[in-house]
């Protein structure tokens, strides 16, 4: 099944625009998964959206609503929160670039390839991507989608680049509750040494195929012993009543690359100071 884009837009570096489009790195059907079925009348089960006293309702009648103090909620129309205007649905800027290594593993939320949407782009795309691996650098930016704007994290990946959803700062939970009443000792010296010991022998490359999922194939086989089986109860399927961006303006890269470091003062900013880190949140593995 070919590869739906999910986002289409510009990666921007200063003044150099790459048309480029977002798929998923991950695929969502890839383990078993269940419908719910009603057992008397064997159909489907269905969600409708009702509302008490009132019963099933239309969905051009269903706005958003925002509680305030008192159990109020403050009415929103879809349409107002879909005409706020931000840079992010079209343009994913390239803002800072840091250490590959700087990002807490906890930040990361959900991975999508990067990719160019056409021959044009491909040139610009790839200096990028040789300028990120040479550097050692991952790259952040924001962008907007399915109603919502992400932190973004844009690194090399074999040929390409690989986004990653970033989770927010107040998005991650304290740790120190959790972990207060864990005693800061020190570990024994032999038990230190027989751990030591065999984290030392089970170290290895890291291998995914090396790794299956035990409950799936249980479950995958379960499914195929009761559809050999002819007395296991069976329910009848119920019928159920692009326009690409184009890499046209990327023509003269090293033109728009040396406007971009003019544009820039000429000169690599010195490093930003690092915020002073909360002591409560784990540190980068």
């Amino acid at each position: 099944m070919a590869s739906r884009a999910v986002w289409k837009g510009q990666l921007r570096l200063s003044l150099v625009a790459i048309p480029v489009e977002l798929h998923p790195a991950t695929k969502s059907g890839a383990r078993v998964s269940f419908r719910q079925i009603h057992g008397p009348s064997g159909k489907p089960v269905r969600y409708e959206k009702t509302v008490a006293g009132v019963g099933p309702v239309n969905a051009d009648d269903i706005l958003k609503g925002y509680e305030v103090e008192g159990g109020d909620y403050l009415l929103l129309d879809p349409e107002e929160i879909d005409a706020i205007k931000l840079d992010t649905k079209k343009t994913l800027e390239l803002v800072q670039f840091v250490d590959q290594s700087e990002i807490p593993p906890l930040y990361y939320n959900k991975p999508y390839y990067v990719v160019p949407t056409d021959d044009l782009a491909e040139d610009a795309y790839r200096v990028v991507r040789d300028a990120l691996r040479a550097e050692k650098k991952t790259a952040l930016g924001q962008l907007t989608m399915r109603g919502r704007e992400y932190l973004c994290a844009i690194r090399p990946c074999g040929d390409g680049l690989l986004l990653e959803t970033l989770r927010y700062e107040d998005e991650i939970r304290e740790a120190e509750p959790l972990f207060a009443s864990i005693e800061d000792g020190a570990s024994d010296k032999d038990l230190l040494e027989v751990a030591t010991q065999l984290i030392q022998r089970k170290s290895s490359p890291f291998n995914a195929e090396a790794f299956k999922d035990h409950y799936d194939k249980a479950l995958r086989d379960l499914i195929e012993a009761k559809r050999k089986n002819r007395k296991t109860p069976r329910a009848k399927a119920d019928d159920d009543g692009d326009s690409r961006p184009s890499g046209t303006n990327v023509v003269d890269l090293m033109a728009a690359l040396k406007d971009s470091l003019k544009k820039d003062g000429g000169k690599p900013k010195a490093p930003a100071k690092k915020p002073a880190r909360s002591r409560a949140k784990p540190k980068s593995a």
